[in-house]
């Protein structure tokens, strides 16, 4: 029986075990794991002494190739891509959206066509839809069974994304009736637009007020409602990009009364703050993504969210835009700087760094954050998500010691700028495997643009 490759010595890690064992690959997929397998066997060897081999890290929340406000996302689907294999991510789900007018299944094809031809990595698509009529809750019912089986609607952005509540508590049911989950940007646009309105009149245009115009009880609210709503329809839902305690203490109450409530929050939450707008002339612009950044005392929140399972999920929302020429269509006006921020490469260091090396949550929390409840919930699991036999051989060999200092002089996202710039983290992927091809090593890319693949996906199931 001989193997394309087989990975020795190191020690296995999944969101429930750590283990000493040998794993075999062929075929893209995992086809053998054991402690001592017959290494004469394997066209090629990796020793992975000292290094933990876990699986590929799932990204749910990406903006790639994504006009807004004028401008479009730095990172299309080859360098953001790319830039995620680099961090340790194998599989992202960006989103597919729907203008007014669109259909959905033009929303879908729109992105695919972007994605097919660029990515590197596995991708797969939520819908976002802001344009709601009965021809379209039809739709949802047909894209569910071509593997899109989560949707994403807004609470926020009057006159763009957002939906009211009773479009949202119909796209909640059918999504229900379908298996699907239903993601929510949850912050209450309404409120948010007078408060905004308000701040431009009295001048204040620079980009602080785009975090102080956007309250956390804004975000509470919304939560609370996005989740009344899903109860009423009796449909599971996902908060995105949860950003503070307020809309936190929303989550765990809810899930406490045992609903299937789940919520994800990002690194930017986790590390930066407020504070980070203290910086000279229009700097602060860097920082200005939805929701804002909050008060400092929120990260340790997050993290012990994170550590008892009140939180489920860490992702990226990575929507990059150079601060050069697309940060600075804002400078007189923090509405018009583009939205968004980069982080698809650094997501699984910052996550260990600050969570297994810092001592809040194990090795086991770290791969069930990054990898598996992201593949469980959105139908991925148990092809991805995991080291196991049958599942592709998605795999990163993950040095837990090494050190390293982001910065953009050495990261690979097309962007003139890092949200984390100088933050030393500990822990970081060596080798990086898509269903079994060496995509990064040594500090080299060797994957191809076009050899991703559109992963579709399952329907929803509890986790």
């Amino acid at each position: 029986m001989g193997w394309d490759s087989i990975i020795t010595e190191g020690t296995v890690v999944t969101a429930t075990d750590a283990y000493a064992a040998d794993v075999a690959i062929q075929d893209g997929k995992i086809v053998a794991m054991a402690s001592d397998l017959p290494r004469e066997n394997a066209k090629r060897t990796f020793n992975a002494s000292g290094m933990y081999v876990m699986p590929g890290g799932i990204d749910v929340h990406t903006h790639l190739d994504m006009p807004f406000g004028g401008t479009t996302s730095s990172d299309d689907f080859e360098t953001g891509t790319r830039a995620a294999l680099f961090g340790g991510t194998t599989t992202l789900i960006d989103f597919a959206i729907q203008y007014k007018g669109q259909s959905l299944r033009q929303a879908f094809d729109t992105w695919m066509e972007k994605a097919a031809k660029r990515a590197t990595s596995d991708y797969a698509f939520h819908c976002i839809i802001t344009d709601l009529s009965e021809a379209r809750l039809e739709e949802v019912r047909a894209l569910v069974r071509d593997g899109v089986t989560s949707f994403k609607l807004f609470m926020a952005y009057p006159g763009v994304f957002m939906l009211d509540d009773a479009s949202i508590f119909k796209v909640l049911q059918a999504a229900a009736g379908q298996g699907a989950l239903v993601c929510m940007h949850a912050e209450n646009g309404g409120a948010i637009d007078v408060i905004v309105k308000q701040a431009l009149a009295e001048g204040k245009t620079a980009p602080k007020y785009h975090a102080l115009t956007r309250p956390t009880t804004a975000e509470a609210e919304a939560t609370a409602r996005a989740i009344a709503l899903a109860e009423m329809a009796g449909a599971p839902v996902y908060i995105v990009h949860l950003s503070c305690n307020d809309a936190l203490l929303k989550v765990r109450e809810a899930r406490d009364r045992g609903l299937p409530v789940y919520a994800e929050t990002c690194p930017q939450y986790l590390y930066l703050s407020l504070e980070n707008f203290d910086v000279p002339g229009f700097e602060g612009a860097k920082y200005v993504f939805t929701p804002p950044l909050r008060e400092k005392w929120h990260q340790e929140k997050l993290w012990e969210g994170l550590r008892q399972d009140h939180l489920q999920v860490v992702s990226t929302d990575h929507c990059p835009f150079c601060f050069k020429e697309q940060k600075e269509l804002g400078k007189d006006d923090f509405t018009k700087i583009p939205n968004g921020g980069p982080g698809i490469e650094h997501r699984l260091s910052l996550v260990y760094s600050g969570g297994v090396a810092g001592g809040r949550i194990s090795v086991n929390r770290f791969v069930e954050l990054v990898a598996t409840t992201p593949a469980k919930l959105f139908g991925l699991y148990p092809r991805k998500g995991t080291i196991a036999v049958g599942s592709d051989a998605d795999v990163v060999i993950f040095d837990p010691r090494r050190q390293h200092t982001i910065s953009a002089r050495t990261h690979h996202m097309r962007v003139d700028y890092s949200m984390f710039e100088g933050i030393q983290v500990t822990g970081l992927p060596q080798i990086v495997l898509s269903r079994g091809e060496v995509m990064v090593e040594g500090g080299q890319f060797l994957g191809r643009p076009g050899r991703g693949q559109f992963v579709k996906r399952a329907t929803y199931h509890p986790v």
